[in-house]
This record gives C-alpha cells, sequence and structure tokens, in this order.
C-alpha cells in the first residue's frame, strides 16, 4: 500500500514564534523533521503542509515538496487532511501525519504506527518509555494501552495512577505520528468535538471518543523531545550535536 506523509508545519506558535524556521545544527527546524521521515523509509511521498509561504520556500529550495493550505485549520488532522484530499494524493489510501517540531522522533515510531494501520487498526501511533519521575509533566501525554495494542485514553495527567504506591506501574509517553486509512482521516475531520479533548488539549482524544481505535506501536526507550521551548531548542540541538558526531568517520 503506497504511503503519503504530511508534516503540518504552521509558522505561528505562541511559546516560540516562528519556531519551524529557527536554525537546528546550521538548517531550520522543519529540514531535519523531513529528513528524518525521508530517512524512516516509510513513506513514497513526503509533503510539507503549511499556511506560510516563508516555510515552503524553505522546503523547496531544498529539493522536498511543500503544499500550501488554509490558516483557518484547527488542529495539524485538519491540515494533513486538506492535503491528503487533493486530487493530487488521491492514489494514497494510507497517510502518515508527523508533527512538524519532532526533529529527533524514533524511526521506530513512524515504522510503529504505519504498521498498526497495515494491521488492521484505522488510526496509528506510537509511544516510548516514561520515568516514573516525569510521569507528572503535563508537557508529556501519557497513553493507556489495552491488552489488544489499542489505546484506551490518552492524559496530560499521570495515567495509570499507582493507588497503592507499589512502584509498578509502567507510564508510556505518547509520540507526535498518527497513520490512518484514507476513511479513518476523513472521519475524523467531520467529528464534532468533545469535552476531553478541549479539557486535555489532545486532538487524538476526539477519534476515541467517538469510537475509533487507536492502536499503539510501543517501543522500548524514552521517547525524543520535541520542540515547543527555547529551552527545548536548545536541548534537542546538543542531542543532535551528539548524534552526528557519532555517525561522522
Amino acid at each position: 500500500m503506497p504511503v503519503l506523509c504530511v508534516i503540518p508545519a504552521r509558522l505561528g506558535s505562541s511559546r516560540l514564534p516562528k519556531k519551524l524556521l529557527l536554525p537546528l545544527a546550521g538548517d531550520p527546524l522543519i529540514l531535519w523533521v523531513v529528513r528524518r521521515v525521508a530517512d524512516s523509509g516509510v513513506a513514497d511521498r513526503i509533503v510539507v503542509a503549511t499556511d506560510a509561504r516563508e516555510i515552503a520556500l524553505v522546503v523547496e529550495r531544498a529539493g522536498f515538496e511543500a503544499a500550501m493550505t488554509s490558516s483557518r485549520h484547527q488542529s495539524g488532522t485538519e491540515r494533513v487532511a486538506e492535503v491528503a484530499g487533493l486530487k493530487a494524493f488521491g492514489g494514497f489510501d494510507l497517510c502518515v501525519n508527523v508533527q512538524g517540531d519532532e526533529p529527533l522522533i524514533a524511526v521506530e515510531a513512524i515504522r510503529g504506527a504505519v504498521e498498526r494501520v497495515s494491521g488492521g487498526d484505522p488510526i496509528g501511533t506510537a509511544a516510548g518509555t516514561l520515568d516514573r519521575a516525569l510521569a507528572g509533566d503535563p508537557s508529556r501525554v501519557k497513553v493507556v494501552v489495552g491488552p489488544t495494542g489499542r489505546a484506551l485514553y490518552f492524559s496530560r495527567a499521570p495515567i495509570p495512577f499507582d493507588r497503592d504506591g507499589s512502584g509498578g506501574v509502567a507510564y508510556h509517553q505518547h509520540v507526535g505520528v498518527y497513520a490512518y486509512t484514507r476513511d479513518a482521516l476523513e472521519r475524523w475531520v467531520r467529528l464534532p468535538p468533545v469535552p476531553e479533548e478541549t479539557w486535555e488539549r489532545l486532538e487524538q482524544l476526539r477519534p476515541l471518543a467517538h469510537g475509533i481505535p487507536i492502536g499503539v506501536a510501543l517501543f522500548d526507550r524514552p521517547a525524543a523531545p520535541g520542540v515547543d521551548t527555547a529551552e527545548d531548542l536548545k536541548t534537542v540541538a546538543a542531542l543532535l550535536a551528539r548524534q552526528l558526531r557519532e555517525v561522522s568517520p
């Protein structure tokens, strides 16, 4: 099944203005995300979906593909759905959404999300391990996974709650990647919002609350940090520099 990867890349960011264009190891952040997806080998075509010509120009000058989208979208999924609905991409029945601020996203997370959909789930995503000491951090989204490998709930709160303090609870940190069948993607954006997604500010709670299963690919290491703040940018830059040193001859 051919796979289309769409990277939603909104220019506006309240905590870190124009963050996708900020330099990271010599190149704009968005280019590191595109390269990460290309290195995963899962996508037959990669498109950056943006509302800003500035981002499109950076992407195209680097030899990648960009598509201009509406500035009225409320979520990355809506932006992805606009691109997937274009006639040029009508031949793709499996679509992947990798968030534009995840330059160090694990390759196994991208592949795992796609494998969940290839295996029969309408929506797939991924999660890494999370240290108990970090479970209370609301910026780290937790997911509880059932026995079939599907999500039961996503939350910024530490779930599941260790009521007896046994210390045996395993936490899984959600990673910013989704794979969808075309039908599931189209259904998602047609669904009405639910209170839970507003309270938690987590868009994936909408399809889950409406009964669309979300398969979760688990991998056995911590999820790489995304970039939301200036401090995040410094952290990711240091990690990326170390990775580049490790692979250089």
